[in-house]
């Protein structure tokens, strides 16, 4: 068996354990498992395991912070703050909910990153229907679809988004100039399909009495802390900093000031976060170093810059529109790094690279498997007793997913 064989198998088993996980097994284990058969195969050594580790820093550092900064959040009420003030905000209307859980869940997306709006608002918006007798199941869609739709407004809003531009991450002005135009795109677009789709299962009237609950110190500091890291971040990409450091520098001064306002151990919150992710990402960087050892990357490269010869008026869409597949295929995180590495290899320009975002970021929403996002709302559902199949899902992504990129890559055609 020829070494690219096992390579792709490998991928190819990974990719369907993390999306799968057959006997519940965490997707870190699968993850550490591909390193492993890497390993023994002889398809990589220690060195590269080292170095395909290493490129991965700035993304394990972000993840880090923004999982900190969740966590304070759902610890100290901060969500369920939000989802009661859009509850009773919505005034006894139930389309109206409908589109204030939409702008919540763009905030959250927008300022803590789609993994934020799926792990963290999840809970509070079905805990907010169930108050107001309504049926839950249309309000949780929009977060798992926003979770996409909005997560290319800052670079912070996706951690794929560190992924694909790494070491050529534009300044604050020019992501905004480049992105923010085709992300109003998509989350109009998104919105107005969900809306028309489901708009049959809205009860015309819900309950008006939603108790609001009181943010105590701690929930008070932690908003704080919220509002400030977004600022911060903002500071942070118009001067082009590094964001993993900042992030997590921010996770923890966040960490410790609203333990000490609400007086209580700081160990509880870190011990509650999952290391699982951080791991599962390492893993797939390896993987994709491995890949770009054996000829993948180059060979994927060669493909690209013969669509670029061949259509250069749509080689952008296309490639856009073909890494928004490759997400369903092989969740966003890895086709996010395979499509950077292939990036890189063409030297592409900021054009390029702003189209295989938008596609790496809105393509997860065509199926439940296209990102770790939607894969930790289907899980957040299962917590609640709520089940949504895969098929249920992908009937509503095949309408949603296909007419936002489509909306989204337009419009930057437009801004380029």
């Amino acid at each position: 068996m020829s070494s690219n064989i096992i390579l792709w198998t490998i991928t190819a088993i990974t990719m369907l354990g993390i999306v799968v996980r057959p006997w519940r097994l965490p997707e870190a284990v699968w993850a550490a498992a591909a390193v492993a058969a890497l390993l023994i195969f002889g398809l990589v050594d220690l060195h590269q395991v080292m170095a395909g580790a290493a490129r991965g820093t700035d993304v394990y550092l972000f993840l880090a912070g923004m999982m900190l900064l969740a966590e304070l959040g759902r610890r100290h009420g901060v969500f369920d703050w939000l989802a009661a003030h859009a509850a009773r905000a919505a005034d006894g209307s139930g389309h109206r909910l409908f589109l204030l859980v939409y702008l919540a869940g763009t905030v959250v997306t927008v300022l803590l990153s789609n993994d934020a709006t799926a792990v963290v608002l999840t809970p509070a918006v079905y805990a907010v229907a169930r108050a107001v007798d309504a049926p839950p199941v249309p309000y949780l869609l929009l977060c798992a679809f926003v979770a996409n739709a909005a997560s290319f407004v800052l670079p912070v809003s996706n951690p794929a988004n560190l992924v694909v531009f790494g070491a050529h991450m534009p300044g604050l002005a020019d992501w905004l100039s480049m992105f923010l135009l085709p992300s109003l795109g998509a989350i109009v677009v998104t919105y107005a399909i969900l809306y028309y789709r489901l708009r049959a299962g809205l009860p015309a009237a819900i309950g008006r009495d939603v108790a609001v609950p009181t943010l105590a110190t701690g929930g008070r500091v932690t908003l704080g802390a919220l509002g400030g890291t977004a600022l911060l971040l903002g500071v942070a990409s118009a001067w082009r900093l590094p964001l993993g450091p900042i992030t997590l520098a921010a996770g923890l001064v966040a960490l410790l000031a609203a333990s000490m306002a609400a007086r209580v151990s700081p160990g509880a919150t870190v011990r509650a976060l999952s290391c699982d992710v951080l791991l599962m990402v390492a893993g797939l960087f390896v993987l994709i170093e491995a890949l770009q050892a054996h000829g993948v990357v180059a060979a994927l490269a060669a493909q690209l810059q013969h669509l670029q010869s061949a259509q250069p008026v749509m080689a952008n869409g296309i490639a856009g529109a073909v890494l928004a597949l490759a997400c369903n295929l092989f969740n966003n995180l890895p086709a996010g790094l395979l499509g950077a590495a292939t990036l890189d290899h063409v030297a592409a320009g900021p054009a390029l690279r702003a189209a295989a975002l938008i596609g790496i970021d809105l393509g997860p929403n065509l199926s439940v498997s296209g990102s770790l996002a939607t894969i930790l709302w289907l899980t957040a559902l299962r917590r609640e007793g709520v089940h949504f199949s895969a098929w249920g899902f992908l009937k509503l992504g095949v309408l949603v997913m296909p007419a936002s990129l489509l909306a989204a890559l337009l419009l930057l055609q437009v801004v380029s």
